[in-house]
């Protein structure tokens, strides 16, 4: 079964300040290259969702997709979904992490 993807609001607004990070620290080429790899990711995600790690602590499940990126993820299954939660530049405060979940 594929489940349909919901991007909240805080996922999105992640996204855009990681390719914004990106963009800062290498090229536009990087950028698309971070772009693509997130789309195979949630092609991949929405056949095997649990392919993550799930976290007690936090309620929902990782995923790292790039040496400094990993997306957090809530599967909902009695509605088919997968909603994307955060993207997280790993090399923030954890502490942070904590607020934002």
């Amino acid at each position: 079964m594929i489940l349909t993807i919901q991007w909240k609001p805080q996922a999105i607004s992640s996204y855009y300040l990681e390719m914004d990070f990106i963009l800062l620290k290498w090229n536009a080429i990087e950028v698309q290259k971070f772009e693509d790899l997130v789309d195979e990711f949630l092609k991949t995600l929405s056949l095997k969702p649990e392919m993550g790690k799930y976290s007690t602590k936090y309620n929902c499940y990782s995923i790292v997709i790039s040496k400094q990126t990993t997306l957090f993820y809530k599967i909902l299954k009695d509605k088919n979904q997968l909603d994307l939660i955060l993207f997280w530049n790993d090399a923030k405060n954890p502490n942070d992490l904590t607020k934002l979940l």
